[in-house]
This record gives C-alpha cells, sequence and structure tokens, in this order.
C-alpha cells in the first residue's frame, strides 16, 4: 500500500504503535532516578500499581509497563532517559517487536551494537 505526503501529515494508525507517541529527545524524560513510582490506573490497570525505581527487577517492569501502554506525557513522567539508555540491552528482550524496533528507530543510541 502506498503512501503519500511527509510522515508529519499521516494519520496514526488505530492499532499500532507509531512514533507520534514518543518525545523528540531522550532529555524530555525526566522521570524519577529514585524512589517510589505509582502509576495511575490507564497505565497499570492490573497488577502492580507502586514501583521501587531502586529495585531492577521492579524498575524494568515499571518501564515495561510505561513503554507499551504510554503516551508522550506518561513517558516524560515516569521515564529517564540515563536509566532507559542504560537499562535498554535488557528491556528491548521485555518489548514487543513494534514497540521496540519504533524507539530504536528514533534513538539510535537505543540501537544494538552492529554485529561483526
Amino acid at each position: 500500500m502506498a503512501e503519500c505526503g511527509d510522515e508529519s501529515s499521516r494519520t496514526p494508525p488505530r492499532w499500532g504503535y507509531g512514533a507520534e507517541r514518543l518525545p523528540a529527545t531522550l532529555d524530555e524524560l525526566d522521570g524519577p532516578k529514585v524512589g517510589q513510582v505509582e502509576l495511575p490506573l490507564h497505565l497499570a490497570w492490573s497488577g502492580l500499581l507502586v514501583f521501587d525505581v531502586g529495585d531492577l527487577k521492579l524498575l524494568l517492569g515499571l518501564y515495561r509497563i510505561v513503554l507499551n501502554n504510554g503516551l508522550r506525557d506518561d513517558f516524560s513522567k515516569y521515564l529517564d532517559g540515563e536509566l532507559l539508555v542504560r537499562h535498554w540491552p535488557i528491556l528491548r528482550q521485555m518489548l514487543g517487536r513494534g514497540v521496540r524496533g519504533t524507539w530504536e528507530e528514533r534513538f539510535p543510541e537505543l540501537r544494538p551494537p552492529a554485529a561483526v
């Protein structure tokens, strides 16, 4: 199926993970680096709602939920750019292809090193 026009003029897909959800830069991700985070029900509608950022397992769970279910404002509020880059090698394995690909396409610093 052919698409015309530039990317900014395209209608976002109804069911998909479009790049329009993402921040312009990872610097916009200004979420907590320490302490506890309580997610709202629109993100974590089932299971754990409070996450300790200092606990790696809980941090990865928090980021997985936000990356999968969040929108731009959620990313800025709950994710930290530095922590995202540091833990991306593990996180990318926890995400679906669409989410992982969209983030790695927008932010080259998240892409795995090229195989030699």
